[in-house]
């Protein structure tokens, strides 16, 4: 390649920062875009890749990568970076960079604010998995956790299912109490509750996005009709809901080998209190209508999401149409 073509090149990247990545992806249009893309004929979404990283202070941090592609049209890689250290510091324990490269010639074509884009898709994955999970008349949602995903996963059920009710609960009820009067500035009905099982024995709906090492929400409270949306257990010592709401619940995923990797599943599994047979099926199945979803009003239903590749390749596309 010479000089001059390469510059050409990189004339033609577009980079989009969180903002951008914001604007560019509306709830309604994501959501439909991970269903599409998971209809993708020529879809390849290989399983993360993950690496230890030695840290400065002698810990060990990680180094993902996640690809997918669309044969001829779209490539895209997310790096991702955890550096426990960094906790307590102005610099995030984990940090993403997304990269879009054309499927015809391979060059660079976008790179992406990652940590946006890993946001946005993860709330969207779950509305759209309650959009089959979630009793269609769901109007009572209890949001378990105050983080960055939190008031994004009330706005992205919100998009879904009529919601009159939103209950943000956190183990500092300063943080909910924020969550809930950034979400009312939105017009959304949110408020904070100290009352975990109160909340969750009233909800339609109840969001996890915690970073619990032990169950949080118990499956004995779940009313009949419920549906049980796990989104912050990735690792096998992390756990959001107990055995009670394995064994009560019919158990949909992501995917498979994603969601296997959670303690929310992989300890039940392990203890034999379910098997993989359990699961009913993942978002594939589910978005292609290859199955039915929830069968009765009064069905339990459980959707455990660890993330996957093809979902950020959605966002990225739909940011960069």
């Amino acid at each position: 390649m010479h000089s001059g073509e390469g510059r050409d090149i990189l004339s033609l990247m577009r980079f989009l920062d969180a903002a951008a990545v914001r604007a560019a992806t509306p709830w309604p249009e994501l959501i439909a875009a991970i269903a599409a893309v998971l209809a993708e004929e020529h879809l390849n979404s290989p399983e993360r890749h993950v690496h230890p990283v030695g840290l400065p202070d002698g810990g060990e941090g990680a180094l993902l990568l996640m690809p997918a592609w669309i044969d001829r049209e779209l490539i895209g890689v997310k790096t991702v970076t955890y550096f426990p250290s960094n906790a307590g510091t102005a610099v995030p324990t984990v940090n993403a960079a997304y990269q879009l490269l054309d499927g015809r010639t391979g060059h660079l074509s976008a790179v992406l604010d990652g940590d946006e884009l890993t946001d946005r898709r993860t709330a969207a994955i779950s509305a759209l998995a309650a959009d089959h999970l979630a009793r269609t008349d769901a109007e009572r949602l209890l949001v378990v956790g105050t983080g960055r995903l939190s008031p994004n996963m009330a706005r992205a059920h919100a998009t879904v299912r009529p919601l009159t009710s939103i209950e943000i609960w956190g183990r500092r009820p300063e943080a909910a109490q924020a969550v809930a009067e950034q979400l009312r500035a939105e017009d959304l009905p949110a408020r904070a509750t100290t009352d975990l099982d109160t909340g969750a024995q009233a909800a339609d709906i109840v969001s996890c996005v915690t970073g619990a090492t032990s169950p949080l929400v118990r499956g004995d409270l779940l009313a009949p009709g419920a549906h049980l949306d796990l989104v912050g257990s990735f690792q096998p010592d992390m756990r959001e809901s107990d055995d009670a709401a394995a064994t009560r619940a019919t158990i949909f995923v992501d995917t498979v080998a994603g969601a296997l990797l959670s303690g929310d599943l992989s300890q039940p599994l392990a203890d034999g209190v379910i098997t993989e047979a359990s699961i009913a099926a993942d978002l594939r199945a589910l978005a292609n209508g290859d199955h039915p979803g929830r069968t009765s009003a009064n069905e339990i239903t459980l959707f455990k999401s660890a993330g996957f590749a093809a979902a950020d390749l959605a966002a990225a596309r739909l940011a960069l149409s």
